[in-house]
């Protein structure tokens, strides 16, 4: 998998990808193939199907032990915040962020995963349901984000009995994340998360070279996709190197120890090659984490690569709760 060395060149080889890995891509790709783009059938309409199970992504049950919280958000917005903890006191808080590219997704679609992280960790998630673009642009899912990210910092130990937090997610829900964390920084003055978990994101809105390279292979995430969800996401005249859009280009000091996860076949593998680079660059711990053929989404794809991506987040959100 990623090996002692995430540097190793050959993990970057076709040689290194598994037969498993290269069928699940394939599967991929297949399925895939006759899917309709959400931006042609309307985002609606392709929600509600991708809530149905009806893609790429296998339907994620909803979990018996999920109940919602109501905060207020910084528009006066309501936000629902979906939390599944573990059975005993938990040790802390996971700030959980869901992906889908600022457009697609939901706090409910990914039960599965944060019960595994529940009872592999004894943290308590907290999934935070942020708006969604098109119809709620920059900076209205940041905004949600950050206001989670205030009031658990408030009222944690009262609600869960610990202050412990980490925070985390996936793709635009790690870009969320890296977001999040430099606001609550630098507005906020709050340093207090202790651990970061930040799986295939998106951290340069301009594009980089991996994902303007990448082309029209449907393996999740293509160059047009990434285009079409920042254009999305994105009002024209703001700019896509603006820190508080594209973490990669702030200042990076005072950050936690961060794991940064991600697949070779991403055309999001830069984001994070450079993004651990500068996370360590600022002073900070940081762990990178690369897995062969690993494509866009992979962790939900069950296989050896994503049980192996999973343990190791897993256990390092386990290391910084202590």
């Amino acid at each position: 998998m990623s090996g002692s060395n995430p540097f190793d060149p050959k993990l970057f080889t076709a040689e290194a990808i598994s037969p498993e890995t290269k069928g699940i891509n394939d599967f991929i790709v297949g399925a895939m193939k006759e899917l309709p783009e959400w931006w042609e059938v309307g985002v609606a309409t392709f929600r509600e199907q991708r809530a149905k199970g009806e893609g790429a992504f296998p339907l994620a049950p909803k979990s018996p032990q999920a109940r919602e919280i109501v905060i207020d958000g910084k528009a006066g917005n309501k936000i629902t915040l979906r939390v599944i903890a573990p059975e005993t006191s938990p040790k802390g808080v996971y700030l959980h962020i869901h992906g889908g590219g600022w457009v697609l997704g939901g706090a409910d679609q990914q039960d599965p995963m944060l019960e595994r992280i529940a009872k592999n960790t004894g943290l308590a998630c907290v999934s935070v349901e942020y708006r969604l673009a098109p119809e709620h642009p920059y900076p209205a899912g940041p905004d949600d984000c950050e206001a989670a990210a205030i009031w658990l910092a408030k009222n944690a130990k009262t609600e869960f009995g610990t202050d412990l937090l980490t925070i985390g997610g996936e793709s635009a829900g790690a870009h969320l994340s890296a977001v999040t964390l430099i606001r609550m920084r630098d507005k906020h003055g709050f340093t207090g998360f202790a651990g970061a978990n930040l799986v295939f994101g998106a951290f340069d809105m301009s594009m980089t070279p991996s994902q303007r390279a990448f082309g029209n292979e449907r393996l999740i995430l293509r160059t047009l996709d990434i285009e079409k969800f920042g254009d999305a996401f994105l009002p024209p005249e703001i700019d896509r190197r603006d820190p508080d859009v594209s973490p990669l280009y702030a200042r990076l000091h005072d950050m936690p120890p961060a794991l940064f996860s991600i697949g070779t076949r991403d055309a999001l593998l830069d984001d994070s090659l450079f993004m651990h680079a500068r996370w360590t660059a600022a002073g900070n711990k940081a762990e990178l984490a690369v897995f062969p053929g690993g494509a866009h989404g992979f962790i939900a794809f069950p296989g050896e690569l994503a049980a192996a991506a999973n343990k190791r987040a897993d256990d390092f959100l386990k290391s910084v709760a202590g």
